[in-house]
């Protein structure tokens, strides 16, 4: 079985309200110097499969149909063995 460990953030030049909203908060908080924050999310997905070729195939197919909007926002994976 394998955990893949999805990463979904906005592209770059894509205006990020919460990201604004969440560094004016840690601004009023007191946690200066934070120059800017980018919001995004996490998705952990375990599958079943024994080639790794296709389970790239099937993790791309899944963001590219559901997981992620293809217009604004871009993704990055990692694959990891568990037992």
């Amino acid at each position: 079985m394998f955990k893949v460990k999805i990463y979904i953030s906005l592209k770059e030049g894509v205006a990020d309200p919460q990201g604004i909203t969440i560094k004016n908060a840690l601004d009023s908080l007191g946690y200066s110097g934070v120059e800017r924050v980018r919001y995004g999310k996490y998705l952990q997905v375990y599958l079943k499969n024994s080639d790794k070729k296709k389970l790239q195939k099937k993790i791309d197919d899944m963001c590219k149909k559901i997981l992620v909007n293809p217009v604004i926002e871009s993704y990055e994976y990692e694959i990891e063995e568990v037992k």
